[in-house]
């Protein structure tokens, strides 16, 4: 094995601090770091030199990454077990080709070489854990504290499982024998966000200890984290239709804000984390690991939801085409909406005595994985090993709302505002209210005085809800993995079989209660004031978002003890409709032959694996609920082969074929329709779906740049077919109404498969520092701690979108898009400086626009799309000694909003150049603020 060696001696440095001057003495220490490549490989050790973080990690990283049989990218942990961000998501985006989605501004899911991020599969020591969330994968959730590795595999061997098609995020958990001996680790850190000036709490403690035990050794390790994190967030929304009765000319192109509204938040995300692990080396041939590993994510939310509802009076509007004058009339007889005869445009104008819809709801979401390992790995003499292991896994979604009250103006269009609506800028959603003034003709209005209070208006409550909803899924995996090392046509050749079972079932259980507005009587006994001023905070927004108009934040506490009341005096209702139970069985065997030789090596196989699917549901018809049970299997081969080649003893060069097939989440493999009162959507499971299949290959050039360094190239192609599309229409049935609830305009989305398409790309990767060259050049010491680390991923897609039939009639024929979720460009570009203990770094990330769902009526606002994402962070630290280091971390400094936006052109989808209203048509905004924490971390 190689070893990186970057000893220059120890001399007396200068370094020149914000604070003060002086001459401070650094010396270098020798640091021991463990590198796994894989479960089949006995770990060799790195020896750096110096207390370089960034460094340290790197060289680690890349001898893991040199040393694979397959394609890999590496992040490691430095030199005392940390890693540069604080969940896993956001650490791994620093990476080649990993592209991250946001929520609430915070890294949740991983996009691998610009593929859809349901591709992208996540692990702990190998074992592929279901999120909480089900098939998208959620790292966000995922503190890095755990972690002493995360290994992203982008070409698959026949040893990973066949729902495996982007690539794997493995997270290597720590063990005791990282360490020589005890080890402590400790960190405590305060912050605070930029708006509302909120605060950050972050802290972890890793203790581990090797110890005799027999003629063998225990490593014991635990660890823990905490992660709390409060914000307020700036947000509206449009839905964009367009209008039937909006007949005049130039109807065709225009689109119509029917409904706009402020999602105000106020939150308190924690992240926060437990783990254990034993590992006894009964002696060099015997290792039996138990793992343990408990992770929770909660959202506590209170969400002050203003919803104007600009197309209340859409009837007003008489269709007429003929052309007509656009001067502005303020004292029209319509409503004013869609009406481009009274001077309104879709992006200005004012509409009159139309209904405000207030929600306030809190929520407590908790996400959590429970998972345990017992695994061994035994050799025998002849070449002989064997490696069994067992993992249960517990993944649970608590998606309780807390309380969710309604307000709601009332029919009288006096008591209602007149808004005056300005959208023209994309980044500003401006509201102007008026109270509103009927004139003689009671079909005439016109605008008041102008209201700044929006709850100054009329809005008495219509109801309140409550809902306890768990999604639990349980998962349990048996392997066994037997493999004979022999010397083979002149080389070293291992090969391995292996079977495994895996086994998840997810069930939903949902309860929920509606108080009207007529039950007095109960609404009293849980406390609810029913008029909005009682039961408002005298705390105004605290966002930087311009509105138009003023508002005084919900009490949550008051929302929280009603909620309590709520549950202690009444009995919820179990949501029978929404009730579903799936079960999904996995036999797999795989066949793996890895060929070593002093070029490089050959890895094949193949993976077999029988899928079989159980899903039971309430189905309802006609009101009427009745059990529905569906039984689905099929079989899958996933045959893979690569070639890693020695062009000399610094580069390698990588091809590989692979195959894969992402298969449907459960909850859309259930044999039943759900609706969500909440959120106003209906949902269908299609128990028949066919998995996403792909066949891939790749093709990478790498250079290890020596004493330390990275440069590749490479390309990549995937085939598609049977890619899976949601479909969404209005749900136009009276079939699930119940309890005076009419459900028929929700909105109802479903999914099936369409046809082929394609993916492919080029990634291009460097990291490089100038330590090695300074004195070659002639360049000052100092100098030497400057590097860079940059990578580019460009890629193309394009698949075939079935024709959409709203019943018999063909509302969009079949046309060629994007896949959805997949950026053309992901680039990162990161600085840095470190020496004499300090180390800085500044890091960017830009992924371009990506297609986030279809247009499947010609009614629609067209495909939408999330705007390009741009993040800049920057890291400082300074280790006063080998002990003791302080922190600063500054996050979000762009400060970019998120941006949803429509195309109702298709010039987008079609790769067309964007212009005008294509970009315009925002659909969602959202902006976090900037956050900013320091604290310290002591070593042991």
């Amino acid at each position: 094995m190689s070893l990186v060696d970057r000893s220059r001696g120890l001399a007396p440095r200068c370094l020149l601090l914000a604070s003060a001057a002086g001459c401070l003495l650094h010396a270098g220490s020798a640091l021991a770091v463990e590198a796994e490549a894989g479960a089949d490989e006995a770990a060799d050790t790195i020896v750096v030199t110096g207390s370089r973080p960034i460094a340290e990690s790197e060289a680690a990283a890349l001898e893991v990454q040199k040393r694979s049989d397959s394609l890999v990218t590496v992040l490691a942990s430095d030199g005392i077990g940390r890693l540069p961000d604080q969940n896993i998501a956001q650490a791994t985006s620093r990476l080649p080709g990993v592209a991250v989605e946001r929520d609430q501004g915070q890294a949740r899911y991983i996009s691998l070489r610009g593929a859809p991020k349901t591709w992208t599969t996540l692990s702990f020591d190998g074992i592929n854990v279901v999120s909480p969330e089900g098939r998208d994968a959620r790292f966000d959730s995922i503190p890095s504290a755990i972690a002493k590795q995360v290994i992203v595999s982008k070409a698959v061997t026949p040893d990973m499982p066949g729902e495996t098609v982007a690539g794997n995020v493995n997270v290597v958990t720590r063990s005791a024998f990282d360490y020589d001996g005890f080890h402590l680790a400790a960190k405590a850190g305060y912050g605070q966000a930029e708006y509302g000036k909120r605060p950050e709490y972050e802290g972890s403690l890793v203790l581990s200890q090797r110890l005799p035990l027999g003629s063998g050794e225990l490593g014991v390790l635990v660890s823990g984290s905490y992660y709390e994190r409060n914000m307020i967030t700036d947000n509206f929304e449009h839905d964009w239709e367009r209008v039937a009765q909006d007949t005049r000319p130039g109807a065709a192109t225009r689109y119509w804000v029917q409904e706009t509204e402020n999602k105000l938040y106020r939150l308190t995300r924690k992240n926060w984390s437990l783990s254990g692990r034993l590992d006894w080396k009964a002696d060099d041939d015997n290792q039996i690991s138990l793992r343990s590993i408990y992770t929770i994510f909660t959202d506590d939310e209170a969400r002050d939801n203003y919803r104007f509802d600009l197309d209340d009076r859409q009837g007003d509007l008489v269709p007429n085409t003929a052309a007509c004058t656009t001067t502005v009339n303020p004292t029209p007889s319509t409503s004013g909406y869609a009406d481009i005869c009274i001077g309104n445009t879709p992006t200005q104008g004012t509409i009159y005595g139309i209904d405000i819809r207030q929600r306030s709801t809190l929520r407590a979401f908790k996400q959590s994985i429970l998972t345990n390992t017992l695994e061994g790995k035994h050799s025998f003499g002849d070449g002989w090993s064997i490696n069994w292991l067992g993992n249960y896994t517990q993944s649970k979604d608590d998606r309780t709302v807390t309380g969710e009250a309604s307000w709601e103006s009332p029919s009288t269009r006096t008591l209602r505002p007149t808004v005056g609506y300005d959208f023209t800028n994309p980044g500003v959603a401006l509201l102007t209210l008026y109270n509103t003034t009927q004139l003689a003709s009671p079909t005439r209005f016109q605008a008041g005085t102008q209201v700044t209070a929006i709850d100054s208006f009329t809005k008495p409550l219509t109801a309140i809800t409550f809902l306890d909803a768990v999604d639990t899924t349980n998962a349990f995996t048996g392997r066994l993995v037997i493999a004979k090392t022999l010397s083979l046509l002149g080389g070293e050749a291992t090969f391995k079989a292996g079977f495994q079972f895996d086994q998840r079932g997810k069930v939903v259980d949902e309860r929920n209660l509606t108080i009207p507005v007529t039950d007095t009587a109960r609404l009293a006994a849980i406390g609810l004031p029913t008029d909005y001023t009682q039961f408002a905070l005298s705390q105004p927004f605290q966002g930087k978002l311009p509105m138009g108009y003023t508002f005084n934040y919900f009490d949550n506490r008051k929302m929280a003890a009603v909620g309590d009341k709520a549950r202690e005096l009444y009995a919820f209702a179990p949501v029978a409709a929404n009730y579903y139970d799936v079960r999904e069985r996995v036999y797999a065997g795989f066949l793996m032959g890895t060929l070593r030789y002093d070029w490089g090596s050959l890895v094949g196989g193949v993976r077999v694996e029988k899928v079989a699917n159980r899903g039971i549901a309430n189905g309802i018809a006609n009101g009427v609920s009745t059990l529905i049970t569906s039984n689905v299997d099929q079989t899958l081969v996933f045959p893979s082969a690569h070639l890693n080649y020695n062009v000399d003893d610094s580069k390698k060069l990588r091809l590989s074929f692979n195959t894969g097939a992402a298969r449907a989440d459960y909850d859309q493999i259930r044999p039943n329709i759900s609706f969500n009162d909440l959120a106003q959507t209906i949902s269908g499971g299609n128990p028949a779906i066919k998995p996403e299949r792909a066949k891939g290959v790749d093709a990478y050039f790498e250079w290890y740049v020596r004493p330390q360094g990275y440069i590749s190239i490479g390309a990549f192609y995937k085939k598609v077919s049977d890619v899976i599309y949601t479909t969404r229409r209005t749900f136009g049935s009276d079939a699930l109404n119940s309890n005076g609830i009419d459900r028929s305009p929700y909105f109802y989305s479903g999914i099936l498969n369409g046809g082929d398409g394609r993916l492919f790309g080029v990634e291009v990767a460097a990291q490089l520092q100038l330590e090695p060259w300074t004195e070659a050049i002639g360049l000052p010491g100092w100098m030497g701690g400057f590097g860079i680390s940059a990578n580019l991923t460009l890629n193309d897609s394009e698949v075939t979108k079935p024709a959409f039939f709203n019943g018999a009639t063909l509302s969009v024929p079949e046309r060629k898009v994007r896949l959805p979720n997949t950026s053309d460009a992901v680039y990162n570009l990161g600085v840095y400086y470190e020496k004499y203990g300090l180390s800085l770094r500044l890091q960017y990330q830009r992924r371009s626009l990506w297609l986030d769902s279809i247009a499947d009526d010609d009614t629609d606002a067209g495909d939408t799309y999330w705007d390009a994402d741009d993040e800049m962070d920057f890291s400082a630290r300074y280790a006063i000694n080998k002990h003791f280091e302080i922190y600063f971390d500054a996050a979000n400094l762009l400060n970019q909003p998120g941006r949803r936006f429509s195309d109702p052109s298709g010039i987008l989808t079609a790769r067309g150049t964007p212009t005008g209203m294509i970009r315009n048509q925002t659909i969602e905004w959202e902006r976090f603020g900037r956050r900013f924490t320091g604290g310290v971390r002591v070593t042991f």
